[in-house]
């Protein structure tokens, strides 16, 4: 195994050493975007402020495992460096009181509730984040079970699965054998470290348009923005059943929460405040397991390139799904990758190419339904001449489909923007309320598919909104910019 080079001298950032397999030991270990979101942060918050010996001292609180053990055959290195973050089920360290508070209770399945790559760019500009969805179809290399010990030839499984018959090991070289893409490091991260990394940093800011539900988990949120602290938002990131969109929407709100928690990492202080970075790393490396080669000095060196790291410099995507609800025998309904478009994906982290470099940059606050899909008839409610063909153009730019023949409304004296909308369009009326701020929704059973809006007094503005579906570029990539609160 080849030896760490030398250091520079000077604050100037190197380049990163693209090195081969490198070795590790044991510990316990955690579930998804709260280990992503954790430990993407330790990367991102390490500052060129922060003294070698403050860094060494929390290395060895670091749990080494050895995921890449005897592997061979492995993917050609790319440029930049490729993380593979992992969550597991543990639940070990959660106490009881958390258990009841935040809905921590029953049994683990010891598999990975969560899996992403992680690319940083060579440059140390970029971080592309790719989400693998845990019910993925995959097919394992031939392995030991690592609970029964007996060898397997390969063989179909989710992606999920891989940890429970193989450990990290399993997981690597699964991961590996799908994408292509060389991994150079291997992090998983625990629910107690996901929680107290988000109150050290005063927790993190998310915004949502729809209201965000789930008995499963006790998450419980309305409309608009939310400062989370560490069990809400670990709450907020487990979520499977807020929506009607499963695991797939459970992912895109882990992408924003780590958008988030970036934006809050590089906006607070932290970077440039040595013993408030100490504490936030402690946070997250007292239940961290990584391989060891990532260590003080990988630290120390990415966090000077990422200095100026924001959410801007963040993309998020997930691997292109081209067959839902695919039926494997023995392993039950999978998520089977788009092969085409996969393949460009991984083919641009391994040759270090943005995945988000021809899609248009929009600062428009995500909705449900897209603006196109949404019908709307304007009627002014004031007596301020003109106020309904305003507030008409206004929704036509932005994308609503308006009768484009605003009338007046039979009270001229309405002071709140009222949108009356049929139950049946709710989502539409939400997305709708959105551009709208400060406006009242009124349902109004059987009014149709077109909604209504009034024009009151207090109307100043339509803000620009785009529907979360909507294709964004190739890859379907947003940057941290665009998932943030507008």
């Amino acid at each position: 195994m080849p030896t760490t080079p030398p250091r520079p001298s000077a604050a100037r950032p190197r380049p990163p050493q693209r090195r081969p397999a490198r070795p590790p030991v044991r510990r316990k270990r955690p579930r998804w975007a709260l280990r992503a979101a954790t430990t993407l942060s330790v990367v991102v918050l390490a500052s060129a402020g922060i003294g070698h010996a403050v860094m060494t001292s929390l290395d060895a609180d670091i749990a080494r495992v050895d995921p890449f053990k005897d592997m061979k055959n492995r993917p050609r290195a790319g440029h930049g460096m490729n993380v593979l973050l992992v969550g597991t089920d543990g639940r070990d360290k959660i106490t009881e009181e958390e258990r009841q508070k935040y809905r921590l209770g029953g049994a683990p399945c010891h598999c990975t509730d969560t899996i992403m790559i992680v690319h940083i760019s060579e440059d140390r500009e970029r971080a592309s984040v790719v989400s693998l969805p845990r019910d993925s179809y995959a097919m394992t290399p031939s392995h030991v079970d690592a609970t029964t010990g007996e060898r397997h030839q390969g063989h179909p499984i989710k992606i999920n699965a891989a940890y429970a018959e193989g450990g990290p090991q399993l997981t690597v070289r699964t991961v590996e054998s799908m994408t292509h893409v060389k991994i150079d490091h291997y992090l998983e991260v625990d629910f107690t470290s996901f929680m107290k990394t988000v109150d050290v940093l005063g927790g993190v800011e998310i915004c949502n348009a729809d209201p965000l539900k789930d008995a499963y988990t006790g998450l419980d949120l309305a409309p608009g923005r939310h400062r989370l602290m560490g069990g809400e938002a670990l709450q907020y990131v487990r979520s499977r059943h807020a929506d009607g969109s499963s695991d797939l929407g459970r992912m895109k709100r882990q992408q924003r929460f780590l958008a988030a928690l970036i934006d809050r990492a590089t906006s607070s202080g932290i970077l440039l405040n040595p013993m408030r970075f100490r504490d936030v790393t402690r946070a997250v490396l007292g239940s961290v397991r990584a391989d060891k080669g990532f260590g003080t000095d990988e630290l120390l060196d990415l966090g000077r390139a990422m200095r100026n790291f924001s959410p801007s410099s963040s993309e998020f995507t997930t691997v292109p799904i081209g067959q839902m609800g695919y039926l494997v025998k023995g392993v039950g309904s999978t998520l089977k990758w788009d092969p085409a478009k996969s393949a460009q994906l991984f083919k641009a982290l391994r040759e270090d190419q943005p995945l988000a470099a021809h899609k248009p940059r929009s600062k428009a606050l995500l909705v449900p339904v897209s603006p196109q899909q949404i019908r709307v008839q304007v009627e002014n409610g004031t007596a301020r001449t003109g106020l309904g063909q305003r507030v008409d153009a206004a929704l036509a730019a932005t994308g609503f489909r308006t009768t484009g023949t605003p009338t007046n409304s039979a009270t001229p004296t309405t002071k709140r923007t009222l949108i009356t909308y049929d139950p049946r369009w709710d989502r539409s009326a939400r997305s709708l309320a959105a551009a709208l701020p400060g406006s009242e929704l009124r349902a109004v059973p059987g009014q149709g598919a077109v909604l209504k809006v009034v024009a009151g007094t207090d109307f100043e503005r339509v803000r620009k909104v785009r529907a979360e579906d909507e294709l964004q570029g190739e890859f379907g990539v947003v940057t941290g910019d665009e998932v943030g609160c507008v």
